[in-house]
């Protein structure tokens, strides 16, 4: 049997035999000042004269005086460097000099600080003045008229909720997600974003139950949204037509394609300049919405700045099809009925594009509220407007020839 105080000895020795753990500082490299312009820019997107991001944070960033307190531009490189290149979290915090902890807290800290100006730089043009702007460059792309955005949704992936509920994340790809709404501009700039729903919802529920479209149906806009076949045609938001039957209907469709092309362009050039939102958001729900919204804000101040884009073999229109490719047809138990009603008001919704005239016949009336009738000759290129007041009727003939 052996002996207590032999083993008693046996564990002394051994405690003595441990190397001694040194406090040993972390050697932090500030990549400001280190890297060259391009260096800078391929791995945080931005180039270091653009870093004003750090003024927009520093002042709501907490003060720590404690031992060796990290400088508000370290943290601003470290938030930048998780979203951009979406590294693990220890490769950052290497990087940087910090721990995996810090990294995780200043990421949620500074999406927090971003999302809270959003109002700033992401919003939808307010006066006419400012909506006739988007319109016409709308209009340069394939001459569709009064357009002020494109509306679509994209899937942003995260880490399956564990509590009740979490099922109704699963969206029809089979992962968990936020169905996120975007409306964009000609400039691929986001101007309206909602990240509350599950990727279960169908988009045109999104659109149906935003504050958005409360206002296109109050009269705040005076041009119209482009959508996919997803959504319901309706005065304000125009979606292509499943069959074409006429060169007026072709033209109609190829039109709003090339036009409608900017929101997945704008969600590829999104996705490309922060990965995290391509490759999946891991930390809580709503850390992910506001992580989605802070790099929203700096994907538009990223144009705004006019920063190149960073190329590094990505395909954008690939990264956006693996994303919202599944989200074309509807998933609720009630999609948009096709009734009889509905069939007739959009095709005629849509015809007043493409419509060889505007008669005052009675022979299908049509109430629509909207400011101006815009009449696409078949032989002009240009749109004919015709003044008209809101809520009255008018009659839209048959495309001719």
């Amino acid at each position: 049997m052996v002996d207590l105080i032999d083993i008693e000895d046996i564990e002394a020795a051994e405690m003595l035999e441990l190397p001694r753990r040194h406090n040993r500082s972390r050697v932090r490299v500030n990549p400001i000042m280190e890297l060259s312009d391009e260096g800078f820019r391929q791995k945080y997107r931005f180039k270091r004269y653009a870093m004003k991001i750090v003024d927009l944070v520093k002042e709501d960033l907490t003060r720590d005086g404690r031992g060796c307190p990290v400088s508000p531009e370290i943290q601003v490189c470290c938030a930048l460097r998780s979203w951009a290149r979406h590294e693990i979290q220890d490769d950052t915090a290497d990087l940087h000099g910090v721990s995996q902890p810090f990294i995780s807290k200043i990421c949620k800290n500074i999406a927090e600080t971003i999302a809270r100006k959003s109002h700033t730089f992401i919003k939808m043009p307010a006066t006419l003045r400012e909506q006739e702007e988007p319109m016409q460059k709308f209009r340069r792309i394939a001459n569709f008229p009064t357009v002020i955005g494109a509306i679509d949704c994209t899937h942003i992936k995260i880490k399956k909720p564990s509590e009740d509920g979490g099922q109704l994340y699963i969206n029809r790809k089979g992962f968990a997600s936020i169905n996120v709404q975007v409306v964009c501009d000609a400039d691929l700039k986001i101007m309206d974003i909602v990240t509350r729903w599950r990727g279960s919802v169908h988009d045109s529920r999104i659109f149906r139950e935003s504050r958005l479209k409360q206002r296109f149906e109050a009269g705040a806009f005076s041009g119209i949204l482009l959508g996919d076949s997803g959504y319901a045609c309706t005065p304000y938001l125009f979606t292509p037509l499943l069959r074409t039957t006429t060169p007026q209907e072709q033209r109609y469709n190829n039109a709003h394609i090339s036009t409608r092309n900017t929101v997945e362009r704008c969600f590829g050039l999104w996705k490309q300049r922060f990965r995290c939102l391509l490759r999946g958001l891991y930390c809580n729900i709503e850390t992910a919405k506001t992580t989605i919204v802070a790099c929203a804000v700096l994907h538009n101040i990223a144009i705004d700045m006019k920063e190149d884009v960073f190329h590094s073999g990505f395909d954008a229109n690939k990264a956006n099809t693996q994303t919202s490719a599944a989200v074309a047809l509807p998933v609720e138990n009630n999609p948009i009925p096709a009734t009889a009603a509905n069939l007739i008001e959009t095709s005629q919704l849509r015809r007043r594009y493409y419509s060889a005239q505007v008669c005052a016949q009675t022979q299908c009336a049509l109430s629509i509220p909207i400011t101006l009738i815009l009449r696409w000759d078949d032989h002009s290129t240009q749109p004919e407007r015709v003044k008209a007041q809101d809520r009255r009727l008018y009659v839209l003939s048959e495309a001719r020839g």
